[in-house]
């Protein structure tokens, strides 16, 4: 099984990292030819750093127009930093503070994340025209991301048998191309790391790309500035030439 798993976790980072690389570069040079921020919309770069902060922390335009999505969603997506934080442990030989002070609040955080999961699911199967455009991977989407944070609540407050020193050695090994760690043998581990691993091999290919997609949309990173600068997109710099 640690054999399995370490080619797993390979595989699953070569795919999530070449993957998501590929995806990034393809949003880069996706030509934006118009001027079209949504309005009211910052009159310079300054503004627009400001609020693409607003949008990726607050989720302003989801709060303005839905609040039930928007408490759903920010309660998941906080709730999924903090365990994602909380996580980092177990790839450092030397643990730095800011991620010990999180270790309380990423163990209760999970609560969070599966709170919000459920609520979003539960939007996608009783709100009709909801349910009526949901295709079957915005389930799997979030049937997956339930697994793994119940499967890992599980672990930390049901299950006390997984040896977290065990984990930890595992994947420490994994980092520097050792399999001399053997992974711990527990039944939720195994599931919780097959859901995570299956996750990252889908993740370049699926709508979660909206995470690093937010920061490539026109209608947030542009600046309302068309009066006073022409806006020329790089492929029309060249014809015009």
């Amino acid at each position: 099984m640690s054999l399995l798993y370490a080619l797993l976790f390979y595989v699953a980072t070569a795919v999530f990292i070449g993957g998501l690389a590929l995806r990034i570069r393809q949003y880069w040079q996706t030509p934006a030819p118009l001027k079209i921020p949504t309005m009211p919309a910052p009159l310079n770069n300054g503004g627009v750093a400001l609020r693409m902060t607003r949008e990726v922390v607050l989720f302003e335009s989801l709060f303005k127009s839905n609040k039930w999505i928007w408490l759903f969603g920010w309660l998941f997506h906080v709730g999924l930093a903090l365990v994602l934080l909380r996580h980092v442990r177990y790839f450092q030989a030397d643990v730095w503070g800011i991620i010990t002070l999180i270790q309380p609040f990423g163990k209760y955080a999970a609560f969070a994340m599966v709170a919000g999961l459920g609520g979003l699911l539960a939007r996608r199967i009783v709100v009709e025209r909801i349910r009526y455009i949901s295709q079957p991977s915005d389930f799997l989407m979030l049937f997956l991301l339930l697994g793994i944070g119940i499967s890992g609540a599980t672990m930390t407050f049901v299950a006390h048998d997984t040896d977290i020193i065990g984990v930890k050695a595992f994947f420490l090994g994994l980092m520097r191309f050792d399999l001399s760690n053997p992974l711990p043998a527990s039944g939720p581990l195994y599931v919780h790391l097959f859901l995570v691993a299956t996750l990252m091999i889908i993740f370049p290919f699926s709508k979660l790309l909206h995470a690093p997609g937010i920061f490539f949309s026109p209608t947030r990173n542009q600046a309302d500035n068309a009066r006073d600068k022409r806006h020329i997109a790089p492929w029309a710099k060249e014809l015009e030439r």
